[in-house]
């Protein structure tokens, strides 16, 4: 959910944390899980932190599942061919 809200735009925890039954801590430590992945970005304007998707890291995470995905496809191939 959290994610996905920040598809649609940056946010700061306050707004994030609205309408999510977790805690704002909670959605704070859920955010910097997805800032060490590199996976959201984090811009600070004034003394809030607007969080946003980082289309960096959800490029090498693609790549990451491509590559999966491949070999996956691969190791499939090669179990029916037997």
């Amino acid at each position: 959910m959290i994610f996905e809200r920040l598809a649609r735009k940056p946010l700061p925890v306050g707004e994030l944390a609205r309408g999510i039954p977790v805690t704002r801590p909670a959605v704070s430590q859920h955010l910097q899980v997805l800032k060490m992945a590199g996976l959201v970005a984090v811009q600070k304007k004034g003394t809030r932190h607007f969080y946003s998707i980082d289309p960096k890291g959800i490029e090498t995470m693609r790549e990451y599942l491509d590559k999966m995905w491949d070999r996956a496809l691969q190791n499939f191939k090669i179990a029916a061919e037997k």
